[in-house]
């Protein structure tokens, strides 16, 4: 595939997802609590709600299909492969074209990992995905802030406009209480309703 200049910035159709469905999966049982603490984020906002709380690279590979929204707790090694508990691994830019293949549209790595990490491992440009990196939780912080996501994107808010009101370019006083990720917006026109 050829990418252009026009190819980069021309206008998506609008795709609006009725009862999105949502899977929230860890591959290591040490994330148990945030895990149980998100869950139940994204309980209160939507409807179709899977939770599989440990499994193996090999099971997330079968687990994908069917899923808009994949919430994934896993530690990515240094040089940006995801690892699962038995330190079985594929590449961070396979599990991306996998979630397109399966027609997801937002992957969220939910625990922290290191950027360089994310940088060297997952290759989004150009990929109808929106993938979402998390660096620091910052504590409570992470729930409030996907808590105030997910209320304005299962209410119709694309995840981008969503993400750039909740997380001001400006430097303030406001950025010590949110999360630090990184975030592509490769699928912006997408609405994942409850």
């Amino acid at each position: 595939m050829t990418l252009t200049i026009t190819g980069l910035f021309a206008k998506r159709a609008e795709e609006i997802i009725t009862d999105s469905k949502v899977l929230v999966c860890s591959l290591d049982p040490r994330f148990r609590d945030a895990f149980e603490v998100d869950l139940a984020v994204y309980l209160r906002h939507y409807r179709n709600v899977n939770a599989v709380p440990c499994s193996t690279i090999e099971g997330l590979r079968g687990t994908l299909a069917g899923y808009d929204i994949v919430h994934l707790f896993c530690n990515i090694s240094p040089d940006g492969a995801p690892v699962d508990w038995t330190h079985a691994t594929l590449t961070g830019s396979d599990l991306i074209n996998r979630c397109c293949k399966r027609d997801v549209k937002v992957l969220w790595i939910a625990n922290e990992n290191s950027a360089d990490a994310y940088i060297k491992g997952f290759r989004a440009i150009g990929k109808p995905l929106n993938l979402v990196m998390t660096v620091c939780r910052n504590g409570m912080g992470f729930s409030k802030f996907l808590e105030n996501l997910l209320s304005r994107i299962s209410s119709g808010e694309t995840l981008p406009v969503a993400w750039a009101s909740l997380v001001p370019q400006a430097d303030g006083p406001w950025q010590r209480d949110l999360p630090g990720c990184i975030f592509f917006a490769g699928r912006g026109g997408v609405k994942l309703l409850s």
